[in-house]
């Protein structure tokens, strides 16, 4: 179910300056995405999106600029006053960062032991839901990562986002490294799990089909700024010359024409 469009902004981002050394990364960004809404950030290879991705978590610091998460600005914020917001919200990152040396249960479970004060029988059944939250059969649990597929990898460190029950969910290409069959079960997991749970979800994404299948609103990131924002079908009508080349290619237009059959 799609956001109203005046809903409340979870993450409001203001005049943001990165840069590393003389290289502009962003420059004047702006943009908002609304409570419970799947919002996708594209852009070409080294435009920036992660960089972004990791100054709204606290991982890095821009130039200048303001971002707030849930009403707070998190420029400037240090480790320890991140912390509070740090639970309302989970992350997936590109290569899942799953610790080889622990199961997927206590991969999982880890992030509970870190934040709670559980036993370990019940974070062990908290686990076992999370994990089975996002598809994986139950003897995924007692399993190293090593052991797993690349999409159930996928789904494991999704599985490891969830596990305080997030409201804001970020997700840096969530289907990078899979074939499409598994690609696929990630585009129709992440909606799911936003109607299901009720979650807001950021994502970093060079997926097509995934932004054709689950994207409410995709911004275009390019020369360190928004080139433009809206729907799939807003963007693919833009005349902005670096749009077009980014969803008029022949990927572009089969990810399209796809997407409209399934409608």
């Amino acid at each position: 179910m799609e956001p109203a469009p005046n809903a409340a902004a979870v993450i409001e981002i203001r005049g943001l300056n990165t840069r590393f050394g003389d290289a502009v990364v962003h420059e004047n960004v702006s943009l908002a995405v609304r409570r419970g809404e799947i919002f996708a950030l594209v852009g070409a290879s080294g435009c920036g999106k992660s960089t972004l991705l990791r100054e709204t978590i606290v991982l890095q610091q821009p130039q200048s600029g303001s971002i707030r998460v849930f009403g707070l600005e998190v420029v400037g914020m240090s480790d320890e006053d991140a912390l509070p917001l740090r639970r309302r919200w989970g992350v997936m990152f590109e290569r899942g960062a799953l610790f080889s040396s622990l199961t997927v249960t206590e991969n999982v479970g880890m992030v509970l032991h870190e934040h709670t004060p559980l036993g370990q029988h019940l974070i062990d059944e908290l686990a076992a839901v999370k994990i089975a939250l996002t598809g994986l059969p139950p003897d995924a649990g007692p399993k190293y990562p090593s052991e797993l597929s690349g999409g159930m990898r996928k789904r494991a460190a999704l599985a490891r986002a969830l596990a305080l029950d997030p409201e804001l969910l970020l997700l840096d290409e969530p289907t990078a490294g899979l074939d499409p069959l598994s690609a696929s079960g990630i585009d129709e997991l992440v909606h799911q799990l936003r109607d299901a749970l009720g979650l807001t979800i950021m994502m970093v994404t060079h997926d097509l089909d995934l932004l054709w299948r689950s994207a409410d609103r995709v911004a275009v990131l390019g020369d360190g700024r928004i080139l433009g924002t809206g729907s799939m079908t807003e963007l693919s009508a833009s005349g902005q010359p670096q749009i077009r080349e980014y969803f008029h290619g022949p990927r572009g237009r089969a990810a399209r024409e796809q997407a409209w059959m399934q409608k």
